[in-house]
């Protein structure tokens, strides 16, 4: 009895914490939407937002990569570029690109809503797993309902908004690379966010900067401090 209160305790324990982590995530997410939307019209644009975004958290990680590797063993070069794809620098420059077009709400609906659907497309198409009628079910459900948000905005549709909502779609569809890569290499968290970060920075902001120079120096304090006083606390 008494063991069977304790693991009934430690379910309870770990389903509580699994809610805490997702809520803490979803609020980072809408958050950074909401934000991002913000600075690309208003004083930045998506080249801004991924260098601010990696140039910092890349080298603040990049101690984690040199002490544990590229783990080319459980991802290779493909799967190293994958994830770095997939959440780095080129999502990031696609999201915030199209946040310059469309709302934050339809990216908070498109980008994580239909990363599930990208996914079950790679696992299907690519691994050769099969689809239960449960699940092809939920994901027509999903691709409808990103159709109606993309084909359909009332009064405010627009092409430029349909852009921005193809851009969101794009976004989402690198996501669940990485998703799939990931799950696929159970590789560490933390590892993981070091290779991304740091593969952004080597990659990326030597083009940023051979394009756009310091060009924060040109960007009001008040909104750079803002951004990244975000960016630190998420």
């Amino acid at each position: 009895m008494g063991r069977n209160a304790g693991s009934l305790r430690a379910l309870i324990s770990n389903y509580l914490r699994g809610a805490i982590f997702a809520f803490a995530a979803v609020s980072i997410w809408a958050g950074w939407s909401a934000i991002t939307r913000l600075a690309v019209t208003t004083t930045l644009d998506a080249s801004d937002i991924a260098a601010l975004r990696f140039g910092v958290a890349g080298l603040l990680l990049c101690p984690v990569v040199v002490r544990r590797g590229l783990a080319r063993d459980c991802l290779g070069w493909l799967g190293l570029a994958g994830i770095i794809a997939g959440v780095g620098a080129p999502y990031v420059l696609v999201a915030a690109g199209g946040l310059r077009f469309a709302p934050a709400s339809d990216q908070g609906a498109l980008n994580p809503g239909c990363m599930s659907l990208f996914v079950a497309l790679i696992g299907a198409v690519v691994l050769g797993e099969k689809l239960s009628n449960e699940r092809r079910l939920g994901l027509s459900l999903i691709l409808g309902g990103a159709l109606i948000i993309i084909g359909w905005h009332g009064a405010d549709w627009s092409n430029v908004r349909t852009f921005g909502d193809g851009l969101f779609l794009l976004a989402s569809s690198l996501t669940a690379c990485f998703t799939v890569i990931m799950r696929r290499a159970n590789l560490d968290p933390l590892h993981a966010a070091a290779l991304v970060s740091t593969g952004s920075l080597v990659t990326y902001m030597p083009i940023y900067l051979a394009l756009h120079g310091i060009r924060f120096a040109d960007v009001p304090p008040t909104s750079l401090q803002f951004r990244c006083s975000f960016r630190a606390s998420s």
